[in-house]
């Protein structure tokens, strides 16, 4: 089954860990700009494979399952005393990327979590107005430098709890510059949802 393939993950970079309720040790020595993460699984088959069915290969309709388990593993954590989110956001694409994929998947997979879970989403919340090479192609550190200073957040997370939505975790290059904007913007907490988190 999905949700029973993650192991002990440390809840504020995702990685392998001794607990699921307290920060590893790397993150006490330098913590990720995100509170903390939220993952339906490490990326492995089948989940990767679903994940890149629906990222490159137009298989929207995977959306909802996608999105579902997602909820699931939220509904778990809900039960452990995790707040909800008060606003849902999802990782931009550049026009020049959305316009040839067609959609953004982060989108897709918002505006179902968006309904199930009764929080206000924002599909333009955040704008890329700088392209750059597929972030998969890239070391940690040039995937830093083609992202600073990429994104807009153009909605108010002043005092707000934001779930800020990807599909996939890697690094976390993304999640961290954009999770750093909408702190400068005053956000009262991000925590960062993802279907996976590469290990």
């Amino acid at each position: 089954m999905l949700l029973a393939e993650q192991g002990i993950a440390c809840p504020r970079c995702g990685l392998p860990a001794g607990s699921e309720r307290q920060p590893c040790g790397r993150c006490r020595l330098q913590a990720p700009p995100w509170q903390s993460l939220l993952t339906v699984g490490d990326y492995r088959a089948p989940l990767s494979r679903l994940v890149t069915k629906l990222k490159y290969q137009g298989d929207t309709g995977l959306v909802r399952v996608l999105a579902r388990l997602l909820w699931l593993r939220w509904r778990d954590r809900a039960a452990e005393g995790d707040e909800k989110p008060d606003l849902l956001l999802n990782v931009p694409l550049h026009a020049y990327r959305h316009w040839c994929r067609g959609y953004n998947q982060t989108e897709l997979l918002a505006g179902a979590l968006a309904r199930w879970l009764k929080v206000p989403w924002q599909a333009q919340g955040l704008f890329r107005y700088r392209g750059g090479p597929p972030q998969q192609r890239l070391g940690a550190r040039q995937r830093l430098h083609s992202l600073r200073g990429a994104f807009l957040c153009r909605v108010d997370v002043a005092g707000k709890r934001v779930a800020l939505l990807d599909d996939v975790v890697t690094t976390g290059s993304t999640a961290g510059e954009i999770s750093r904007l909408l702190l400068r913007h005053h956000a009262r907490e991000v925590q960062l949802w993802s279907i996976c988190r590469t290990l």
